[in-house]
């Protein structure tokens, strides 16, 4: 075959390829726990629907915001994390400015580092909060290794009476 036509065939291939992408949407506080979920389906379906294979997906919850959105202090964070072509991306953020329920959204193509640091933290669990040991219901006294003790001794003063000197001699 002539080289132009493998070049086509080259060119048509990497076009097709899928990318990775992550995005995450803040939601409004507003919502109750089913609206929310709601929501997050119906972006889910975006993607399957337009082919987009969603490689991880994790509810933050309610976070408080570092500044007011619409006059709102928190909202519901929620990550995707998916495999699409391009054209998807930009399907998705056109959903997201149309919902009126999505205060904010972010949508990063991720390199091979960063597949990577994903990978690591979903197996290993980076950035999550460790479980912490429960409380105990009742609390441990410990005696203590070594007593102090102490003694006040008390001795007898002998009173000394101050005369003062008025002679403004020296002695």
């Amino acid at each position: 075959m002539p080289p132009l036509i493998w070049e086509a065939i080259l060119t048509k291939n990497q076009n097709n390829m899928l990318k990775q992408y992550e995005t995450v949407f803040i939601m409004t506080p507003v919502l109750s726990d089913d609206q929310m979920k709601e929501t997050v389906r119906k972006f889910e379906n975006i993607l399957r629907d337009k082919g987009a294979e969603i490689v991880h997906q994790e509810n933050w919850g309610l976070k408080k915001l570092e500044y007011h959105i619409q006059k709102k202090s928190t909202g519901f964070y929620h990550l995707f994390e998916f495999k699409a072509e391009p054209h998807v991306v930009a399907e998705l953020e056109l959903q997201y400015r149309r919902d009126e329920r999505i205060m904010r959204y972010l949508s990063v193509a991720l390199d091979k580092d960063a597949i990577a640091y994903a990978e690591k933290r979903r197996t290993h669990g980076f950035g999550q909060k460790k479980e912490t040991k429960p409380e105990l219901a009742f609390e441990i006294k410990r005696e203590p290794k070594y007593e102090i003790k102490y003694a006040v001794v008390e001795e007898p003063v002998e009173e000394q009476i101050y005369e003062p000197n008025l002679d403004n001699k020296e002695e």
